[in-house]
Protein backbone atom coordinates (compact mmCIF):
# COMPACT_ATOMS: atom_id res chain seq x y z
CA UNK A 1 0.00 0.00 0.00
CA UNK A 2 1.29 3.46 -0.88
CA UNK A 3 0.54 6.75 -2.59
CA UNK A 4 0.26 7.44 -6.31
CA UNK A 5 -0.39 10.49 -8.44
CA UNK A 6 -1.05 10.90 -12.17
CA UNK A 7 0.67 13.38 -14.49
CA UNK A 8 0.38 14.26 -18.15
CA UNK A 9 2.85 15.90 -20.50
CA UNK A 10 0.10 17.29 -22.73
CA UNK A 11 -3.41 18.52 -22.10
CA UNK A 12 -5.80 15.56 -22.43
CA UNK A 13 -2.76 13.38 -23.09
CA UNK A 14 -1.78 9.99 -21.75
CA UNK A 15 -1.65 9.63 -17.97
CA UNK A 16 1.48 8.42 -16.21
CA UNK A 17 1.34 7.17 -12.63
CA UNK A 18 4.19 7.95 -10.25
CA UNK A 19 5.08 7.77 -6.61
CA UNK A 20 4.99 11.34 -5.19
CA UNK A 21 7.39 10.45 -2.38
CA UNK A 22 7.49 13.20 0.25
CA UNK A 23 6.15 15.86 -2.13
CA UNK A 24 2.87 17.57 -1.34
CA UNK A 25 1.36 18.56 -4.68
CA UNK A 26 -2.12 19.29 -5.99
CA UNK A 27 -3.88 19.23 -9.35
CA UNK A 28 -2.37 21.75 -11.76
CA UNK A 29 1.12 21.82 -10.24
CA UNK A 30 4.11 21.42 -12.55
CA UNK A 31 6.40 18.59 -11.51
CA UNK A 32 9.60 16.97 -12.74
CA UNK A 33 9.27 13.44 -14.12
CA UNK A 34 12.25 11.13 -14.81
CA UNK A 35 12.56 10.04 -18.46
CA UNK A 36 15.21 8.41 -20.64
CA UNK A 37 16.28 11.89 -21.78
CA UNK A 38 16.41 13.38 -18.29
CA UNK A 39 13.91 15.22 -16.15
CA UNK A 40 10.89 16.66 -18.01
CA UNK A 41 8.08 18.91 -16.88
CA UNK A 42 4.58 17.47 -16.56
CA UNK A 43 1.31 18.62 -15.01
CA UNK A 44 -0.32 16.86 -12.09
CA UNK A 45 -3.86 15.85 -13.08
CA UNK A 46 -4.59 13.52 -10.18
CA UNK A 47 -3.47 14.52 -6.69
CA UNK A 48 -1.60 11.94 -4.59
CA UNK A 49 -3.84 9.50 -2.77
CA UNK A 50 -3.53 6.17 -1.05
CA UNK A 51 -3.99 3.05 -3.14
CA UNK A 52 -4.21 -0.60 -2.14
CA UNK A 53 -1.54 -1.75 -4.62
CA UNK A 54 2.17 -1.84 -3.92
CA UNK A 55 3.89 1.28 -5.29
CA UNK A 56 7.53 0.20 -5.06
CA UNK A 57 7.74 -0.46 -8.79
CA UNK A 58 6.49 2.99 -9.83
CA UNK A 59 8.98 5.77 -10.69
CA UNK A 60 9.21 8.61 -8.21
CA UNK A 61 8.77 12.31 -8.88
CA UNK A 62 12.01 14.29 -8.86
CA UNK A 63 10.48 17.44 -7.41
CA UNK A 64 8.44 20.52 -8.23
CA UNK A 65 9.40 22.35 -11.44
CA UNK A 66 11.19 25.65 -10.90
CA UNK A 67 11.37 28.73 -13.12
CA UNK A 68 14.39 27.42 -15.03
CA UNK A 69 12.61 24.11 -15.65
CA UNK A 70 9.51 25.90 -16.94
CA UNK A 71 11.56 28.09 -19.28
CA UNK A 72 13.37 25.03 -20.61
CA UNK A 73 10.06 23.23 -21.12
CA UNK A 74 8.59 26.22 -22.97
CA UNK A 75 11.67 26.40 -25.20
CA UNK A 76 11.42 22.68 -25.96
CA UNK A 77 7.74 23.00 -26.90
CA UNK A 78 8.66 25.90 -29.20
CA UNK A 79 11.36 23.81 -30.88
CA UNK A 80 8.87 20.97 -31.39
CA UNK A 81 6.34 23.30 -33.04
CA UNK A 82 9.03 24.77 -35.33
CA UNK A 83 10.25 21.29 -36.28
CA UNK A 84 6.73 20.09 -37.08
CA UNK A 85 6.01 23.11 -39.27
CA UNK A 86 9.34 22.78 -41.11
CA UNK A 87 8.88 19.04 -41.61
CA UNK A 88 5.42 19.45 -43.16
CA UNK A 89 6.67 22.20 -45.48
CA UNK A 90 9.71 20.27 -46.66
CA UNK A 91 7.70 17.06 -47.16
CA UNK A 92 5.41 18.98 -49.53
CA UNK A 93 8.41 20.43 -51.37
CA UNK A 94 10.01 16.98 -51.77
CA UNK A 95 6.61 15.50 -52.74
CA UNK A 96 7.00 12.57 -50.38
CA UNK A 97 3.98 10.41 -49.34
CA UNK A 98 4.57 11.00 -45.64
CA UNK A 99 2.41 12.24 -42.77
CA UNK A 100 3.99 13.74 -39.66
CA UNK A 101 2.49 12.13 -36.54
CA UNK A 102 4.59 13.49 -33.70
CA UNK A 103 7.80 15.36 -32.98
CA UNK A 104 10.21 14.92 -30.09
CA UNK A 105 13.06 17.27 -29.25
CA UNK A 106 15.90 16.98 -26.75
CA UNK A 107 17.78 20.13 -25.74
CA UNK A 108 21.53 19.89 -25.26
CA UNK A 109 22.20 23.40 -23.98
CA UNK A 110 20.45 25.96 -21.81
CA UNK A 111 20.14 28.35 -24.73
CA UNK A 112 18.31 25.77 -26.83
CA UNK A 113 20.94 25.60 -29.58
CA UNK A 114 21.76 22.21 -31.04
CA UNK A 115 19.97 19.20 -29.66
CA UNK A 116 18.27 16.28 -31.35
CA UNK A 117 14.91 16.26 -33.10
CA UNK A 118 13.06 13.02 -33.80
CA UNK A 119 10.19 13.15 -36.28
CA UNK A 120 7.70 10.27 -36.31
CA UNK A 121 5.76 9.73 -39.52
CA UNK A 122 3.53 7.27 -41.33
CA UNK A 123 3.72 6.28 -44.98
CA UNK A 124 2.10 3.62 -47.17
CA UNK A 125 5.52 2.13 -47.99
CA UNK A 126 9.22 2.65 -47.37
CA UNK A 127 10.34 6.17 -48.25
CA UNK A 128 13.78 7.45 -49.29
CA UNK A 129 14.04 10.53 -47.06
CA UNK A 130 17.80 11.11 -47.15
CA UNK A 131 17.49 14.46 -48.91
CA UNK A 132 14.69 15.44 -46.54
CA UNK A 133 16.91 14.76 -43.51
CA UNK A 134 19.67 16.95 -44.94
CA UNK A 135 17.26 19.85 -45.53
CA UNK A 136 15.70 19.45 -42.09
CA UNK A 137 19.12 19.48 -40.43
CA UNK A 138 20.09 22.66 -42.30
CA UNK A 139 16.77 24.32 -41.42
CA UNK A 140 16.55 23.33 -37.75
CA UNK A 141 20.33 23.47 -37.04
CA UNK A 142 20.32 20.24 -35.08
CA UNK A 143 20.57 16.50 -35.56
CA UNK A 144 17.41 15.07 -37.12
CA UNK A 145 16.10 11.51 -37.01
CA UNK A 146 13.07 10.21 -38.91
CA UNK A 147 11.22 7.13 -37.69
CA UNK A 148 8.40 5.45 -39.55
CA UNK A 149 5.52 4.18 -37.41
CA UNK A 150 3.07 1.40 -38.11
CA UNK A 151 -0.67 2.09 -38.09
CA UNK A 152 -1.03 0.83 -34.51
CA UNK A 153 1.98 2.76 -33.23
CA UNK A 154 0.60 5.87 -34.90
CA UNK A 155 -2.71 5.49 -33.06
CA UNK A 156 -0.82 4.99 -29.80
CA UNK A 157 1.20 8.17 -30.28
CA UNK A 158 -1.72 10.35 -31.39
CA UNK A 159 -4.31 8.92 -28.99
CA UNK A 160 -8.06 9.23 -29.49
CA UNK A 161 -11.46 7.87 -28.50
CA UNK A 162 -12.55 4.35 -29.40
CA UNK A 163 -16.00 3.17 -30.45
CA UNK A 164 -16.67 2.31 -26.78
CA UNK A 165 -16.38 6.00 -25.86
CA UNK A 166 -13.19 5.56 -23.85
CA UNK A 167 -9.56 6.49 -24.55
CA UNK A 168 -7.74 4.10 -26.86
CA UNK A 169 -6.31 1.10 -25.01
CA UNK A 170 -2.98 1.42 -26.81
CA UNK A 171 -2.65 5.04 -25.66
CA UNK A 172 -3.47 4.31 -22.01
CA UNK A 173 -2.43 0.94 -20.60
CA UNK A 174 -1.40 -1.51 -23.35
CA UNK A 175 2.36 -2.04 -23.41
CA UNK A 176 2.59 -4.67 -26.17
CA UNK A 177 0.48 -5.37 -29.24
CA UNK A 178 -0.69 -8.98 -29.21
CA UNK A 179 -1.87 -10.70 -32.42
CA UNK A 180 -5.58 -10.28 -33.15
CA UNK A 181 -7.26 -12.44 -35.80
CA UNK A 182 -10.60 -12.49 -37.58
CA UNK A 183 -11.17 -15.89 -35.94
CA UNK A 184 -11.66 -14.09 -32.63
CA UNK A 185 -14.47 -12.00 -34.09
CA UNK A 186 -16.12 -15.11 -35.53
CA UNK A 187 -15.89 -16.98 -32.22
CA UNK A 188 -17.63 -14.05 -30.50
CA UNK A 189 -20.36 -13.98 -33.15
CA UNK A 190 -19.55 -10.40 -34.10
CA UNK A 191 -20.48 -8.88 -37.47
CA UNK A 192 -17.55 -9.21 -39.86
CA UNK A 193 -18.00 -5.66 -41.06
CA UNK A 194 -14.56 -3.96 -41.05
CA UNK A 195 -16.16 -0.72 -39.87
CA UNK A 196 -17.56 -2.50 -36.79
CA UNK A 197 -14.52 -4.48 -35.68
CA UNK A 198 -11.68 -2.12 -36.66
CA UNK A 199 -10.09 0.40 -34.34
CA UNK A 200 -8.84 3.92 -34.96
CA UNK A 201 -5.70 2.47 -36.56
CA UNK A 202 -7.72 0.60 -39.18
CA UNK A 203 -6.63 -2.77 -37.80
CA UNK A 204 -8.72 -5.26 -35.82
CA UNK A 205 -9.56 -3.90 -32.38
CA UNK A 206 -7.21 -5.05 -29.63
CA UNK A 207 -10.17 -5.61 -27.29
CA UNK A 208 -11.29 -8.58 -29.40
CA UNK A 209 -8.63 -10.54 -27.52
CA UNK A 210 -9.79 -9.61 -24.01
CA UNK A 211 -12.79 -11.95 -23.75
CA UNK A 212 -11.77 -14.48 -26.38
CA UNK A 213 -10.46 -17.07 -23.85
CA UNK A 214 -13.89 -17.03 -22.14
CA UNK A 215 -15.63 -17.75 -25.45
CA UNK A 216 -13.23 -20.60 -26.12
CA UNK A 217 -13.90 -22.13 -22.71
CA UNK A 218 -17.66 -21.74 -23.16
CA UNK A 219 -17.68 -23.31 -26.62
CA UNK A 220 -15.59 -26.24 -25.39
CA UNK A 221 -18.08 -27.06 -22.61
CA UNK A 222 -21.47 -25.91 -23.95
CA UNK A 223 -23.61 -27.98 -26.37
CA UNK A 224 -23.32 -26.80 -29.97
CA UNK A 225 -26.16 -25.05 -31.78
CA UNK A 226 -28.55 -27.68 -33.15
CA UNK A 227 -27.84 -30.20 -30.40
CA UNK A 228 -30.80 -31.81 -28.68
CA UNK A 229 -30.67 -31.34 -24.90
CA UNK A 230 -32.68 -32.03 -21.80
CA UNK A 231 -33.50 -29.13 -19.48
CA UNK A 232 -35.36 -28.88 -16.16
CA UNK A 233 -38.39 -27.70 -18.18
CA UNK A 234 -38.25 -30.49 -20.74
CA UNK A 235 -36.46 -31.53 -23.92
CA UNK A 236 -35.53 -29.17 -26.72
CA UNK A 237 -32.90 -28.07 -29.22
CA UNK A 238 -30.13 -25.51 -28.71
CA UNK A 239 -30.68 -22.51 -31.01
CA UNK A 240 -28.25 -19.99 -29.55
CA UNK A 241 -25.56 -19.14 -27.00
CA UNK A 242 -25.25 -16.31 -24.50
CA UNK A 243 -21.65 -16.34 -23.35
CA UNK A 244 -21.83 -13.29 -21.01
CA UNK A 245 -24.67 -15.01 -19.12
CA UNK A 246 -23.05 -18.44 -19.34
CA UNK A 247 -26.31 -19.81 -20.74
CA UNK A 248 -27.77 -21.42 -23.86
CA UNK A 249 -31.02 -20.63 -25.65
CA UNK A 250 -33.21 -23.71 -26.08
CA UNK A 251 -36.34 -24.09 -28.22
CA UNK A 252 -38.69 -26.40 -26.34
CA UNK A 253 -40.28 -29.37 -28.14
CA UNK A 254 -43.55 -29.04 -26.25
CA UNK A 255 -44.74 -25.63 -27.43
CA UNK A 256 -41.88 -24.19 -29.54
CA UNK A 257 -41.12 -21.49 -26.98
CA UNK A 258 -37.58 -20.41 -26.23
CA UNK A 259 -35.98 -20.30 -22.85
CA UNK A 260 -32.56 -19.31 -21.56
CA UNK A 261 -30.99 -22.02 -19.46
CA UNK A 262 -27.78 -22.11 -17.52
CA UNK A 263 -25.06 -24.06 -19.30
CA UNK A 264 -24.69 -26.31 -16.26
CA UNK A 265 -28.41 -27.15 -16.18
CA UNK A 266 -28.65 -28.62 -19.70
CA UNK A 267 -27.39 -32.01 -20.82
CA UNK A 268 -27.42 -34.10 -23.94
CA UNK A 269 -29.68 -37.11 -24.45
CA UNK A 270 -27.04 -39.60 -23.27
CA UNK A 271 -26.29 -37.54 -20.15
CA UNK A 272 -30.00 -37.30 -19.40
CA UNK A 273 -30.33 -41.09 -19.74
CA UNK A 274 -27.33 -41.77 -17.47
CA UNK A 275 -28.65 -39.39 -14.79
CA UNK A 276 -31.91 -41.31 -14.48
Amino acid sequence: MGMLCAVSFNRYGRLYYLNPGDLSISVGDKVLVPTDDGAEVAECVWAPQWVSEETDGFPQLLGVAGDDDLRRDELMRKRKAEAKTAAKRLIREHELPMKVVAVDHVLESAGGSGGRTTIYFTAPHRVDFRSLVRDLGATLHCRVELRQLSARDSARVQGGIGSCGRDLCCATFLTDFEPVTIRMAKDQDLPLNPLRISGACGRLMCCLKYEHPLYQQFQAAAPAVGTRVSTPDGDGRVVGHSVPRDSVVVRMDADGSRCSCSRASVCGPRQAYESR
